[in-house]
C-alpha cells in the first residue's frame, strides 16, 4: 500500500498534475533582447527599451488606470508610431498587417486609427501577456512575461496592446499567476530582480482615458502626464511626491471610489480574480479619509458583499482571509473562489440568501419574512418551533480578519423581528393531560454575530 500510494505521487509530480489543475507555460521576453520571430527587424527604429527595476505591487491584478503603473522618461520617442503606422500600410507588408490585424481583432483598413489612439509607455512591473511572433505569414500567440522597462504601446483603457521594438501585438494574458511556469531562454535569461509572485496583469481602466499619469524611469520624484494618443510631446510635469488626501468614499459605489482615488493620485487596492462590480457598495478604506499620501500609494477598499448575479462582471467577490486563493487573472468564467461564504446564521439551509442593498429593507411595521400570520398550532408540551432566527445585526465595519477587498455581508436596514416568542402561546392550548407543571423553557437567545 505504501509503495502504491508513493508511486501515485511520483507521477502526478511527473505529469505537472494537482488538485489545482496544469501550470500555464509562459516565455520569458527580456528587455532589449531581439525577438526571434519579429512582425519586424529589432533594429529598424520602431521602439528601444530601458533598464527598470521591477517594482513590488500589493496584487498581481492592477488596472490599465492605475496611477504610477506605466513609466516614461523626459526624452519623448520610445515609440515610433508613425513609422509602424507607414510599415503596416504599406503594400509590400500587406500579409503582416492582415495577420496583425486579425491578432487585435481588427480590419487592415482599421489599423491607421487604432494605432492613433494608442500611446507610448514603459513597463514598470514585470507584466504578463498574451505575445504573438510572425511566423510563416501568421501572428502565433504564445504566454509571455514581459520585463520591467520593455517599450509598450496602451489603449484608452491602459491595456497593453504592441510591443514597440518589433511590433509585436498583445492581448490580456489569461490564466492564474499563481500557476505559472516562465521558461527563461533564447537569450532572455532571468534578470536581476525577478520574483515570480510579483508580477502583474493588466486589466481594463473602467473608463477611456484621457491622460495617463506616469513615473519618469530615471527620476521617480518627476511625474508625467500624458495625453491619450500623444507620443511625448504633449507631456506636463508634475512632483509625485507632493502628498495628496484620500478622498472620502465610503457610501460610494466601487467604480465611483476608483476613479476618485485614480483622480487624487493614488491607487486601488482589491483581492480576487476580478475588481468588484462597479456599483458594489464602498463601506470603509485604509487608510481613512484625510489620510495624505505619496502619488501612487495604494488604498485598500472594502466592499459590501452581492448576492445578485447581474453586473458587469461574473466574478465573486473576495473570500475570507482564512483560504485566500492565488491573485490571479482567470477568466470570469472559470473555477473561482465561491462567493457563499457568509457570516454565521442558525436560519435553514433553505433559506434564500439576504437580497441586495438596495432593497433588503424592510418596511417598517411590516410583518417579519418568517411569520405567515396565525401562532403556531401546539401539539405538545414543549414549546412552539421557531422556523427562523432574526436576522442578524450588520455592524457598520466590515469583520476583523477580512482581506484587502472582503466581502462583508450587505448591510440590514431594517430591525431585527420581533415576533412574540413561543412561550406566549396560552396554556390553555395544550391538553391538560400533557401540560407540564413548569414553565416552558424559553428558546435561545440568536447568535448576534457576522
Amino acid at each position: 500500500m505504501r509503495r502504491f500510494a508513493v508511486l501515485v505521487a511520483f507521477l502526478l509530480a511527473l505529469g505537472g498534475c494537482d488538485s489545482g489543475g496544469s501550470l500555464f507555460e509562459v516565455k520569458a521576453v527580456a528587455a532589449g533582447v531581439p525577438s526571434l520571430a519579429p512582425f519586424f527587424a529589432e533594429d529598424s527604429g520602431l521602439g528601444r527599451d530601458e533598464q527598470v527595476r521591477s517594482r513590488a505591487v500589493p496584487g498581481g491584478l492592477q488596472q490599465g488606470d492605475t496611477p504610477g503603473l506605466y513609466g516614461g522618461t523626459k526624452q519623448p520617442g520610445i515609440c515610433d508610431v508613425e513609422r509602424l503606422k507607414r510599415f503596416l500600410t504599406a503594400p509590400r507588408n500587406s500579409r503582416k498587417a492582415r495577420a496583425w490585424a486579425a491578432a487585435l481583432d481588427l480590419r487592415t483598413d482599421e489599423i491607421p486609427g487604432y494605432l492613433d489612439r494608442l500611446t507610448p509607455v514603459l513597463l514598470r512591473h514585470d507584466t504578463l501577456a498574451l505575445n504573438h511572433d510572425y511566423k510563416k505569414g501568421k501572428a502565433v500567440p504564445f504566454r509571455a512575461l514581459l520585463q520591467a522597462g520593455i517599450a509598450i504601446l496602451v489603449d484608452e483603457q491602459g491595456l497593453p496592446s504592441v510591443k514597440c521594438s518589433c511590433g509585436n501585438p498583445l492581448r490580456p494574458f489569461e490564466g492564474d499567476t499563481g500557476r505559472i511556469s516562465v521558461t527563461f531562454g533564447d537569450g532572455n535569461e532571468k534578470w536581476q530582480g525577478y520574483d515570480r509572485a510579483e508580477v502583474v496583469v493588466v486589466r481594463p481602466a473602467p473608463r477611456e482615458l484621457e491622460r495617463i499619469a506616469l513615473v519618469d524611469v530615471q527620476d521617480p520624484g518627476r511625474g508625467i502626464e500624458r495625453p491619450v494618443g500623444t507620443t511625448g510631446e504633449a507631456d506636463a510635469g508634475f512632483d509625485t511626491t507632493e502628498r495628496r488626501a484620500v478622498p472620502r468614499l465610503a457610501g460610494t459605489s466601487f467604480g465611483e471610489a476608483s476613479r476618485r482615488l485614480a483622480d487624487a493620485g493614488l491607487a486601488v487596492a482589491f483581492r480576487g480574480e476580478e475588481p468588484p462590480v462597479d456599483r458594489a457598495r464602498v463601506i470603509a478604506s485604509d487608510p481613512g479619509a484625510g489620510v495624505e499620501l505619496r502619488f501612487g500609494a495604494y488604498v485598500t477598499l472594502s466592499v459590501a458583499a452581492e448576492s445578485g448575479a447581474e453586473g458587469r462582471r461574473t466574478s465573486a467577490p473576495a473570500p475570507s482571509a482564512s483560504s485566500p486563493p492565488p491573485v490571479g487573472s482567470r477568466p470570469p468564467t472559470s473555477t473561482g473562489p465561491t462567493p457563499s461564504r457568509q457570516a454565521p446564521s442558525k436560519a435553514p439551509p433553505s433559506s434564500a440568501p439576504p437580497p441586495p442593498p438596495e432593497s433588503s429593507a424592510v418596511p417598517r411595521g411590516s410583518a417579519p419574512p418568517t411569520v405567515t400570520g396565525a401562532p403556531p398550532q401546539v401539539t405538545s408540551s414543549a414549546p412552539a418551533r421557531v422556523t427562523s432566527s432574526p436576522p442578524p445585526r450588520v455592524t457598520s465595519s466590515p469583520p476583523a480578519g477580512e482581506p484587502v477587498t472582503s466581502s462583508a455581508p450587505p448591510p440590514v436596514s431594517s430591525t431585527p423581528a420581533s415576533s412574540a416568542p413561543a412561550t406566549t402561546t396560552p396554556v390553555t392550548t395544550v391538553p391538560a393531560s400533557s401540560a407540564p407543571a413548569t414553565t416552558p423553557p424559553t428558546p435561545p437567545t440568536p447568535s448576534t454575530t457576522v
